[in-house]
């Protein structure tokens, strides 16, 4: 079983090289899933944009979550919608779907500022037909100095309409300056992100950026902060198939995706087609010389 520990971030460039750098800290060498999450970044507060031009996903679903700025998410089922901080976009990639995203033109002083997440679908729904969700307006609770925006699942009694396929939770919360003791579901493993300063979780310095693991078993979680804070919260019920991940593509083994970047490079239908790009496209990197396999838990108590 793994314990509890904190998972550094490394600097990844989105969308290839001279792109937006984002601060990835899942998955990570010794835990590749928190419940299905499986795919943590946070970008900014950057001036830079936002330039991802059409790419293929399989097997998961996207989770993107702005803080500040906008993005133009289209995708190759028609989709064009600009995201706004508060608004949350779900796309569902089934056995494969292809998408773009763009910062918008924002207003002086403001930076582009977020986070976007993957999460593994179960093999029973990793074939099944893609999908896109904006959700507007989200369950938000006020408490005593803090406040909490339900993206996914349940928190504090608030559940979210996102549609997601196994048990689940990510919330956005606002902490206030000082110590605020916060409920968890003791079934989930959970991870708690420090958005934009430096937090301690139940007396553990977490630096900003870092991602800090929480086993299951706690039924609470105590967070500290100096100053007001945003803080991600992500969790869930332990996720226990293995999963092959490579570029964009989730798999359950090797086959499955050499067959998918055989077929975004042959533009086969199965990822359809995202107008307004004159065609353009990521390709997609060669494969490695070894055989993929799955990823593995590897840090123990």
């Amino acid at each position: 079983m793994i314990g509890d520990h904190t998972i550094p971030a490394r600097e990844v460039p989105l969308g290839g090289l001279r792109q937006l750098t984002v601060h990835r800290t899942l998955p990570s060498r010794a835990l590749p899933t928190i419940g299905a999450w499986c795919f943590v970044d946070h970008f900014g507060p950057t001036d830079e944009a936002m330039t991802v031009l059409p790419h293929p996903h399989t097997g998961l679903q996207t989770v993107t979550w702005p803080l500040s700025g906008e993005i133009r998410h289209r995708d190759s089922l028609g989709s064009d919608v600009v995201l706004r901080p508060g608004e949350l976009n779900l796309m569902t990639s089934g056995d494969g779907v292809s998408h773009s995203e763009f910062s918008v033109d924002t207003p002086a002083g403001e930076q582009m500022h977020g986070v976007q997440l993957w999460v593994a679908l179960p093999d029973a729904d990793r074939r099944g037909p893609a999908g896109f969700d904006h959700h507007a307006e989200l369950p938000r609770i006020e408490a005593d100095g803090w406040s909490a925006t339900v993206l996914i699942g349940e928190f504090g009694g608030r559940r979210s309409a996102a549609t997601v396929f196994s048990p689940l939770v990510g919330v956005e919360l606002r902490l206030r300056a000082g110590t605020h003791e916060l409920p968890l579901d003791p079934s989930f493993e959970h991870g708690l992100l420090a958005v934009d300063a430096p937090i301690a979780v139940d007396g553990v310095g977490v630096d900003h950026r870092l991602l800090r693991y929480l086993a299951q078993g706690r039924g609470r979680v105590e967070i500290a902060a100096e100053t007001d804070t945003t803080v991600m919260l992500l969790g869930g019920e332990p996720f226990e198939e293995e999963l092959v991940m490579w570029w964009n593509f989730i798999g359950r083994t090797h086959e499955d995706i050499v067959r998918a970047r055989e077929d975004w490079q042959g533009q086969a239908a199965r990822f359809g087609h995202v107008d307004g790009h004159d065609g353009q496209i990521i390709p997609a990197p060669p494969m490695p010389e070894l055989r993929l396999r799955p990823r593995r838990r590897r840090l123990e108590e």
